[in-house]
Parts: structure tokens; C-alpha cells; sequence
């Protein structure tokens, strides 16, 4: 990672954490991992699971040029009421298929069920997006396995470096 602070936004999907019915120990535990990392959150909101409440929050944070990463936790799963990678998709302008990929190809040695994430990432302006699970174990296995890398990308789309050559 650069010497660079990134701004940052976490977006949980809970129904259940909405409406205070579960603590979010996801969102927190990204503000945990980020912060140490030299990354300013800015932003954090847990939402239901709304593919128009998420996706206005995330057009909301890009369009306002107000962080450089929204991390969204939960809503990659099978459920009729997961939308978080619908969301993404919609307000997104550029797939990142890498990091996604890179997340199961990692939680594949960990538990065949990786394959069943539906998570993306994506680009919006000057901002990244980046789906990662909901539960705090998967959370922490994805995210510290692609956090090294993510700052050399913001770097080059914010216009602070000029190529991935080394």
C-alpha cells in the first residue's frame, strides 16, 4: 500500500440490522481492519436490504466525490431479498471483475460455499466499490487478502500513479 489516506464508506445490508435487531459486527470489524491500513472512514450506514435504498447511498457517496472505497457488507447470498451485487451493478460504469474473483479463488481454500457469493466490484466516477460478505469471518479472510492491493488501484484511479508495471 501507497503512503497515501484513501477515504472510505461501509455500507451494511441488513434487514435485521436496520431495525437494531442484530448488532453489526461486519461494519465494524472494516472500520477495524481499514483504519490501521491508512484509510479514513467517512461514511457508515447499515440499510435494509433495498436495492433502491442501497444504490441511492452508493450514487450518493460517489456522485458527492465524498470517499475513494464503499465496502458493502452482506447481501451476497442466495436470498430473494440479497441485492447488494444488483445495486452495485446498477450505479456502476466499470466492472472489476479481478477483485471478486481474487476474494473466492482465496475463500475456496477455506470452504467450498465461496462459490456460492455473488459478489462484484465495480467503478463509479473516482470510486471504488467492492461487495464482500456478510458474516464477520468471511469479512476479515476476504478483505485482508485483497486490502494490500487495493491501494495501488485507488492510487492509479485517483490519478496518483500511472500504471500497474512494476
Amino acid at each position: 500500500m501507497s503512503n497515501n489516506t484513501y477515504r472510505a464508506a461501509i455500507i451494511t445490508a441488513s434487514d435485521k440490522g436496520s431495525r437494531g435487531e442484530r448488532e453489526d459486527a461486519s461494519g465494524k470489524l472494516i472500520r477495524e481492519i481499514l483504519e490501521p491500513k491508512g484509510y479514513r472512514v467517512e461514511s457508515y450506514v447499515v440499510l435494509p436490504d433495498e436495492q433502491e435504498l442501497l444504490e441511492r447511498e452508493m450514487r450518493r457517496i460517489c456522485d458527492g466525490a465524498l470517499a475513494d472505497l464503499i465496502l458493502t457488507t452482506g447481501g451476497t447470498g442466495f436470498s430473494p431479498r440479497d441485492r447488494t451485487p444488483e445495486a452495485t451493478a446498477a450505479v456502476s460504469e466499470r466492472l472489476v471483475p479481478g477483485i471478486a474473483e481474487a476474494m473466492r479463488m482465496q475463500s475456496m481454500g477455506i470452504t467450498k460455499r465461496a462459490m456460492l457469493s455473488r459478489a462484484i466490484a465495480a467503478i463509479r466516477g473516482k470510486t471504488l466499490i467492492v461487495n464482500l460478505p456478510g458474516s464477520p469471518k468471511a469479512v476479515r479472510e476476504n478483505l485482508e487478502y485483497i486490502i494490500g492491493e487495493l491501494g495501488h488501484g485507488l492510487d492509479i484511479l485517483l490519478g496518483r500513479d500511472s500504471e500497474c508495471a512494476r
